[in-house]
């Protein structure tokens, strides 16, 4: 099955005015939509409706944007995602999960992605539930908040042509370290490209790197014109992770050619390339979830 994005031709990067635009715009929704899954995000709301809200919201906004050229692909990038306390990332429930509930005092981590044309723009967020300029959070879980805050405004300003990823690794390290908090251990962030919102490239950033990843992590500069997704993870903790006992329900197809002997999983295979082509999403998308697991 050939791609959409499969091409002999060198491929734009945003010194193109068409890439940089479509980058430009999906950043836009992204943060609309945040603004408004932010506002969701109350005591007693359940996480799948907020999911559900955000994922709605993408759909929605993308449908206004290019809607002449109708081969241009656009939607989710990233499904929402909402990660309670512990859970670090990715978690995006589905309809026949145990339902979660938002409680006050929680830290939230969200997370959502939009694509136009496979440019896509992803952003993330952390709050603590009922916080507010009167009454903050405070103690371990604030310095871990703002640590996080302060490691990625850093980042954002040391990521241009020139700089290299062990400036950032290090940076990050000494932000953590002022606030007792570590980042996480060996998270890692990509170079972005069209239709891959983590590119297949040896540029990467890593935060907390464990002895491996000090071996295999190629150093490396920036450079102009390329596009980079920087997730930043702090912890009051060790740093060190642990499998949940949380099934996984957000997925991404990989570049492997696939010998389906079953109809329906190649009608399921041809859905996921059709509408999220390398685009990571949730099993919630599809309308019989029991038959996409």
């Amino acid at each position: 099955m050939a791609d959409l994005y499969d091409s002999d031709e060198e491929e734009l990067t945003i010194e193109n005015d068409a890439v940089l635009t479509k980058y430009k715009t999906a950043g836009e929704i992204s943060n609309l939509v945040m603004k408004a899954v932010i506002n969701e995000v109350i005591p007693g709301a359940s996480v799948i409706d907020i999911c559900s809200f955000g994922d709605k919201m993408i759909l929605d906004e993308t449908a206004k944007h290019y809607k002449k050229d109708k081969q241009l692909k656009k939607g989710i990038a990233f499904p929402t995602c909402i990660c309670v306390n512990e859970i670090v990332c990715h978690f995006s429930p589905l309809r026949s999960d145990p339902i979660v509930t938002i409680k006050e005092g929680d830290l939230v981590k969200i997370e959502l992605g939009v694509h136009i044309d496979g440019y896509a723009g992803v952003v993330a967020h952390s709050l603590v539930v009922g916080a507010t300029a009167e009454n903050p959070a405070t103690g371990g879980l604030a310095d871990a908040v703002l640590a996080a805050h302060h490691c990625s405004e850093a980042a954002l300003r040391l990521i241009k042509a020139g700089n290299t990823n062990k400036q950032i690794t290090e940076t990050i390290q000494k932000i953590t370290e002022a606030y007792n908090s570590s980042p996480l251990e060996g998270m890692l962030s990509y170079e972005i490209k069209r239709y891959q919102t983590e590119g297949a490239t040896d540029k990467q950033i890593v935060l907390n790197p464990s002895e491996a990843q000090k071996k295999e992590i190629k150093n490396m500069e920036f450079a102009v014109h390329e596009v980079y997704a920087m997730d930043v993870f702090v912890t009051t903790g060790s740093g060190k992770m642990k499998e949940s006992n949380v099934s996984t329900t957000v997925h991404k197809r990989s570049d492997e050619m696939y010998s389906l002997k079953m109809k329906a999983s190649r009608a399921f295979f041809s859905d996921v390339c059709n509408r999220f082509t390398m685009m990571p999403f949730t099993l919630r998308a599809f309308e019989d979830e029991k038959k996409a697991k």
